[in-house]
């Protein structure tokens, strides 16, 4: 007998009384509240579509696990902490060994994020993903895109291209194999929460690169109304890259999308600071340019030439 709405939600989703929540599943609406006296709440939404941001055939674990980091990698780069999410999601039709995976990727990192579900929809229809992750920052602690100032270094963690190559592969019919790093920087990324929140008051402007290096960066520049220099030689690209040639390695480190690191500016003085933190948390930290005064984004490569992408970064409608 298939399963009904409320029998998929109990079975699958439905863990039992709110453990941090005033009020979790099984009503109207949940109830929650900051931890924290003074805090804020910082609120972010992300849709995930079948074949658009994941392949039809794609782990239904790991599908579950990155339709929550992508939401939490938002709350990282708010330097947020997470309390809570809700998920709404539409299903063709009832696959109870998809749920079951689906639902235990997504409570492995929840989990592991101390973060619970207190809501959400189910419906049929397209396959399709939203998750609203709620956290907490304090009052006047976050890391805004507005914030960045003429003379900021320019920061990004991990390194890029790994999961726009697996995309690309994917797409173009050559899946790479199981355990390969790209493939599991794709289905896998790792939302940098504890360096968000220890960056809090170390950076000024911060975003998560999920449409790419050039595209988000645009975002932090539009924003403070500034522009930025970059020094290709020290963007740190994803070592199962370098077989490739130099152009293709540019446009997935640059323009790829989906890597869910944080770019970051902070004054220069607290480049000893940031190097140590890196450290600490085991997160590779790399200073890769400056914000300054007046607009653009100038790219040089190790020649000093600017550099031309072809592509400035993931569109949803392009």
């Amino acid at each position: 007998m298939a399963l009904g709405e409320f029998d998929l939600i109990a079975r699958y989703f439905d863990r039992g009384p709110a453990r941090r929540a005033l009020l979790g599943i099984g009503d109207d609406c949940a109830l929650l509240r900051p931890e924290t006296p003074g805090a804020v709440l910082a609120i972010t939404t992300d849709m995930l579509v079948c074949d658009r941001h994941f392949m039809a055939d794609a782990p239904p674990a790991s599908v579950g696990y990155k339709a929550l980091a992508v939401n939490l990698s938002d709350l990282a780069a708010m330097g947020a902490r997470p309390l809570a999410f809700t998920l709404a999601i539409a299903l063709p039709r009832v696959d109870e060994a998809w749920l079951e995976a689906f639902s235990r990727g997504m409570f492995e990192l929840a989990d592991q994020s101390a973060c619970e579900l207190i809501g959400g929809d189910t419906t049929c229809g397209p396959l399709t993903i939203s998750i609203t992750a709620l956290g907490e920052v304090p009052a006047g602690a976050a890391l805004r895109r507005d914030a960045g100032q003429p003379g900021d270094d320019l920061w990004v963690s991990g390194a890029l291209g790994g999961a726009a190559f697996a995309v690309r592969e994917a797409l173009a019919a050559r899946p790479l194999p199981v355990g390969h790093p790209a493939l599991e920087r794709m289905e896998r990324p790792q939302p940098r929460l504890a360096l968000g929140m220890a960056l809090r008051h170390l950076a000024r402007a911060a975003i998560d690169l999920s449409d790419g290096l050039a595209s988000d960066l645009g975002h932090v520049l539009s924003r403070s109304r500034l522009g930025a220099e970059l020094d290709w030689t020290t963007i740190p690209v994803e070592p199962c890259l370098s077989g490739l040639a130099e152009a293709d390695r540019q446009a997935l480190a640059l323009a790829g999308g989906d890597d869910y690191e944080l770019l970051f500016s902070a004054a220069s003085e607290n480049r000893v600071a940031i190097a140590a933190l890196g450290e600490r948390l085991g997160v590779p930290l790399t200073r890769i340019g400056v914000l300054t005064a007046g607009s653009g984004l100038r790219i040089r490569d190790a020649r000093g030439h600017t550099l031309t992408l072809s592509s400035g970064g993931f569109d949803h409608f392009a």
